[in-house]
């Protein structure tokens, strides 16, 4: 674990400079001068991002390859203690213990953040020409067919990251639209469905007065599935087949339109706002939804407290415990959902944990 902490910090510092270095001269304005006299060239010649690999000189790659050599082997020579990334350099400390893990944990998260932001610097100034460029620029875009459809929103545009639509099939596009609509409006009714009655509490009386059952004796989330009776699922199956069906004879022109006028307007602007606002809403209803199992499945409530988890590999006895190691913040804890720290010998866990 220690082993991929060492490389992530040093992938996050990297990163944190690689970033300020896109950023930067943006700002500021390059070097006066020249990088290279004798080839003439000047810093101000030389352009930001990913354009500047094929203008900086031979020589000057060499020094730069040197530089990064030197750093290398000097934080090796240079290590006043085994903790992960510590080279000696003071900047992020404290005598306060807490106000010093506080640092730390900012520098790993503005890491993190940090490696996420470069590489989308990366994929767009390759796209487009520059780190924050118009993506008007990316004419071979094979989605250009689709950018004016509801649901392209900012910051991401129309985001395909797997191709699904680079085909132009319009068909298939509005296939996929209606199956989007549908699973983001379930995923809405399923989250609200976790969340009312904890907030609203139960309908009153029985539920399967044959067997006693009340509404109150079914729990809320996963375990209601093995308490409502067999009946009960036939009920929501003929229900489900029910909407399936008047669905089937009552269509309107565009994906997922029902003859439902809840979400509609004289304005078209307007319509579209809200339409748009219903696809993002479904979305996130999925993500929602997907956290709630999970979470429910694991600690026995869609926001049950994590301690619950018993059964955690990182809580393993004959393990360390890591729960408490920089970089386990809040809203996940210590995160390592490919079991990459769980080792039953506590002394390769730890030297795996530093190396890391």
């Amino acid at each position: 674990f220690k082993r991929r902490r060492e490389t992530e910090l040093k992938h996050g510092r990297l990163s944190m400079l690689a970033t300020m270095g896109y950023i930067t001269p943006t700002l500021v304005g390059t070097w006066p001068g020249y990088i290279s006299p004798s080839s003439g060239l000047k810093f101000a010649d030389i352009p930001n991002g990913l354009g500047a690999l094929s203008k900086v000189p031979f020589a000057g790659w060499v020094q730069i390859l040197i530089y990064m050599a030197f750093v290398e082997v000097s934080g090796i020579q240079n290590r006043p203690s085994d903790a992960p990334g510590d080279l000696g350099w003071k900047i992020l400390t404290s005598d306060d213990p807490e106000a010093k893990t506080k640092k730390l944990s900012a520098e790993i998260a503005n890491g993190r953040l940090a490696m996420m932001a470069i590489i989308g610097m990366f994929f767009q100034d390759g796209l487009t020409g520059s780190a924050w460029g118009d993506w008007a620029n990316y004419t071979e875009s094979p989605l250009r067919a689709f950018e004016n459809e509801l649901g392209v929103q900012e910051p991401v545009g129309f985001w395909d990251p797997l191709g699904l639509a680079a085909d132009g099939d319009s068909a298939t596009f509005l296939r996929r639209r209606e199956t989007e609509i549908k699973h983001g409006r379930v995923c809405m009714l399923a989250t609200m469905g976790y969340i009312t009655p904890e907030l609203t509490g139960k309908f009153p009386g029985m539920l399967s007065p044959s067997q006693g059952l009340t509404f109150d004796s079914i729990p809320n989330g996963l375990g209601a599935i093995s308490k409502v009776p067999g009946l009960g699922w036939g009920q929501i199956v003929l229900y489900c087949a029910a909407v399936e069906a008047a669905g089937a004879n009552s269509r309107g022109d565009g994906p997922g339109e029902f003859g439902w006028k809840v979400l509609t307007s004289a304005d078209p602007e307007e319509k579209k706002k809200k339409l748009a606002a219903e696809i993002a809403n479904g979305r996130l209803a999925m993500m929602a939804i997907i956290g709630m199992f999970f979470q429910d499945g694991l600690t026995g409530s869609a926001w049950g407290d994590w301690a619950n988890y018993s059964d955690s590999p990182l809580r393993a006895v004959e393990a360390p415990d890591l729960s408490s190691e920089l970089g386990a913040c809040p809203p996940l804890g210590f995160w390592d959902p490919l079991d990459l720290s769980k080792f039953s010998d506590p002394v390769t866990a730890t030297g795996q944990f530093k190396r890391r």
